[in-house]
């Protein structure tokens, strides 16, 4: 699951126009690596909500600026497991 969780933000990030040819699990979404601003990181948000079903709060877009890549893969991971688990 952690590996198409990755390959799927990967392709999206890819899809919204960001250079994706040095990312990996340590390049921060934020400044300093990505550099996603806050309505990328939105969208990006969305795009995984809506593929894996999962939920981001409102309140937590400054916690993901701060994320690597590979701590959002982790958190969607858990949160997957989670939806899946209450099912």
């Amino acid at each position: 699951m952690r590996v198409e969780i990755r390959d799927f933000v990967i392709a999206s990030l890819k899809e919204m126009n960001y250079d994706v040819g040095g990312i990996d699990d340590d390049t921060t979404l934020g400044p300093a690596g990505v550099d996603l601003e806050s309505l990328s990181l939105a969208e990006l948000a969305v795009r995984v909500e809506d593929r894996f079903k999962v939920k981001f709060g409102e309140d937590e877009s400054e916690q993901l600026a701060m994320m690597s890549v590979g701590e959002f893969v982790a958190t969607v991971t858990d949160r997957v497991a989670q939806t899946n688990g209450m099912r």
